[in-house]
């Protein structure tokens, strides 16, 4: 999202909400909520003020004000770019999405592109790629892998000597960029997999359907609820007897499908996987409950699964 998002273009109400934002970053939430509030008074039509005062309040422990503030969040922000549905969900205001609005998701990797192998491999300790290419590596190597959810193209590196053809692809068109730069995927576009409508940027005259011996989606399906889309791409994707790797956030014994977690990333439950798998026509090869990465300084549990398309 662009700085001036950020920017109420009232110079008395940014001095206020630069105030706040020092408060914030000392730890005195409920006074920086204070200050982001005086900040509306003079600017009340600042969405991205809207969200820091919500923010704010929800550190300070006012749920209800938080509510309120996020409320005023999505009255103006008719997008969803700054994920206010997902956080009114996480406080338990509304029901939870079946996924985030695509414009926040991509608003969201789009910032992060340039930090994101950094903060995720050398300070969270990130294993997906390496733990999912360890599960599907003795069924190799592959004719052509199709990456979901490329991202800067971790999972790509681990494979990329095991397939004769990479194909990539993802939301953020800046992550597509880092992935590019690595220089091992032969094909790389845009593709949003919440999206019944994803086929007409994965499929054309030169990528046709069922082309796939291998479709993967590292890390990529815990920023979506109901998986049916992108199950039902990968069945698209693959040819007979393809293999379907990913993983997902673990949501143990849960008893709905997934969840929206705090960290407003989903979790899934090992019996909705398999029932979405075998009701999208694969047969489960194998699993592994593993910790994917740290996250406030505890592990993150997941599970990773390898699926094979019936023939």
């Amino acid at each position: 999202m662009s700085a001036n998002q950020f920017s109420s273009g009232d110079v008395i109400a940014d001095r206020r909400a630069d105030y706040a934002r020092m408060l914030a970053e000392s730890g005195d939430h409920a006074a920086a909520a204070e200050l982001f509030e005086q900040a509306l008074e003079i600017a009340p039509d600042w969405t991205a003020g809207w969200l820091l005062a919500g923010e704010a309040h929800q550190k300070a422990g006012a749920r209800e004000a938080a509510i309120a503030a996020f409320e005023q969040v999505m009255k103006r922000d008719r997008q969803g770019l700054f994920g206010a549905s997902l956080k009114l969900a996480a406080l338990g205001a509304t029901p939870a999405p079946d996924a985030p609005p695509s414009a926040y998701v991509e608003g969201l990797f789009d910032d992060y592109a340039d930090r994101f192998e950094i903060s995720l491999v050398e300070k969270l300790n990130y294993s997906v790629p390496a733990k999912l290419f360890a599960l599907v590596q003795s069924h190799g190597p592959f004719d052509l892998t199709v990456d979901l959810g490329c991202g800067t193209g971790l999972f790509g590196v681990e494979i990329a000597s095991d397939t004769a053809r990479l194909e990539g692809f993802d939301l953020s068109a800046n992550m597509l960029a880092k992935a590019g730069e690595k220089g091992i995927y032969h094909h790389l576009g845009q593709a949003d997999l919440s999206r019944t409508d994803a086929d007409t940027s994965l499929f054309s005259e030169d990528r046709p359907r069922h082309r796939a011996d291998l479709v993967s989606a590292a890390d990529v399906l815990m920023y979506l609820g109901n998986l049916d889309v992108p199950f039902a791409l990968a069945d698209e994707l693959l040819k007979p007897r393809g293999l379907f790797a990913f993983s997902v956030e673990d949501a143990g014994s849960s008893t709905d499908g997934f969840v929206l977690q705090q960290s407003l990333r989903y979790a899934h439950t090992q019996s909705y996987i398999e029932t979405l798998l075998a009701s999208h026509g694969f047969d489960l090869v194998a699993l592994s409950r593993t910790d994917i990465r740290m996250d406030a300084g505890k592990p993150v549990h997941g599970i990773l699964f390898l699926a094979r398309k019936r023939a």
